[in-house]
């Protein structure tokens, strides 16, 4: 055999990977913040795919075994999930391939995993359109209200502020108010409104933020659906439910004429395999001529598409400066960094995945 190309090959490939050191394995580094004065959140993309796979349950929980792991190297104070918590809200008997586990099972993984943070750190989940009806918002009707509750995490017990309308009459977390105050002593205000809200409930909020005592504060509006893969508001979906306000609806009735909505946080859009289709981010004005970041961040067609892995573990981590304005953002996955073997692939780093944004 003729060793003179294989030779010939391996010194071209060597000298590529000293002309272009990109294509080498960069060294992992272990998330940490740029200042140690920062202060973060976790924002978890819907997890509806890791809920109805038994084989995907332990992704997630990985993810969780990372957020408590990092709670104080990243001075983490609170969690956000963008919605569709479960692939079907009230399904007896699945098909054994859009999911293996029925409704109640569902229910139970995710609610059994974000129980472990239970007074480690307050989290504040939307419902999205996978968390009512039947199967997909046939109607407006959820289980959310038994499996997660404001007192089953003290933390968020104690933060909460203002509890919505809800169609029960029920006093419940699904349209709710919460009140953090960071390490720079800033006042913030989360608030999670239902999928595609109702008149009602838009009113309410908007009410809500107005009122004089919440005048200094900085509000994130956390609901499920906003932004499309092109970063314009979502003007309408083909849901069964009435009385239903997307994205432009909720930026004309609520987040413009806000003075102190300053960020958005969605979920939702997705494309299998394609990172393109799960993203969105936007500023716009809002009535007091303040800046509004507006960000969707969804993972679950990656790894295998709708019926994949759910997501290969990505979530995303904002630091907040000590400034008070900038705040970074950037996309990690838990699962990839376990693995010395994996850990290159840990992060996304494309400027649609780590970026910054400021808060003026």
């Amino acid at each position: 055999m003729n060793k003179q190309p294989f030779l010939t090959l391996g010194l071209l490939f060597g000298l590529l990977l000293f002309v272009f050191p990109s294509f080498a394995q960069q060294a992992y580094v272990k998330p940490k913040l740029s200042n140690p004065e920062s202060w973060s959140l976790v924002l978890i993309p819907d997890p509806q795919t890791y809920m109805k796979y038994e084989r995907n349950l332990g992704t997630f929980h990985t993810m969780i075994s990372w957020i408590k792991e990092n709670k104080d190297s990243l001075n983490t104070q609170f969690v956000l999930c963008t919605g569709d918590l479960v692939e079907q809200n009230d399904l007896l008997n699945p098909d054994g391939k859009q999911a293996n586990q029925n409704s109640k099972q569902q229910w139970t993984n995710v609610s059994s995993a974000f129980h472990r943070l239970n007074g480690l750190v307050p989290y504040v989940l939307a419902t999205g359109n996978h968390d009512y009806g039947h199967v997909s918002a046939e109607y407006r009707s959820t289980q959310y209200d038994k499996y997660f509750s404001s007192d089953q995490n003290p933390l968020n017990g104690t933060a909460i502020r203002e509890v919505g309308p809800n169609l029960n009459g029920a006093s419940t977390a699904v349209n709710a108010v919460y009140e953090f105050k960071t390490p720079h002593q800033q006042k913030f205000l989360v608030m999670v409104l239902e999928f595609a809200p109702r008149d009602e409930v838009v009113e309410w909020a908007k009410k809500t933020v107005d009122q004089p005592k919440y005048a200094d504060h900085k509000v994130i509006l956390l609901t499920h659906v906003y932004l499309d893969r092109n970063s314009k508001p979502i003007a309408k979906e083909g849901y069964k439910i009435e009385d239903a306000n997307y994205g432009e609806a909720l930026f004309e009735k609520l987040v413009k004429p806000s003075k102190n909505i300053r960020m958005v946080f969605s979920g939702h859009i997705g494309s299998p395999d394609n990172w393109d289709g799960h993203l969105g981010f936007r500023e716009d004005k809002n009535a007091a001529g303040k800046s509004v970041a507006q960000m969707t961040f969804n993972a679950q067609a990656m790894g295998g598409g709708w019926h994949g892995n759910g997501g290969d573990g990505w979530l995303r981590y904002l630091e907040f400066l000590p400034d008070g304005k900038t705040i970074k953002v950037k996309t990690f996955s838990p699962l990839f960094a376990i693995s010395p073997a994996t850990r290159h692939l840990a992060y996304r780093t494309e400027k649609t995945q780590e970026f910054e944004f400021k808060l003026d």
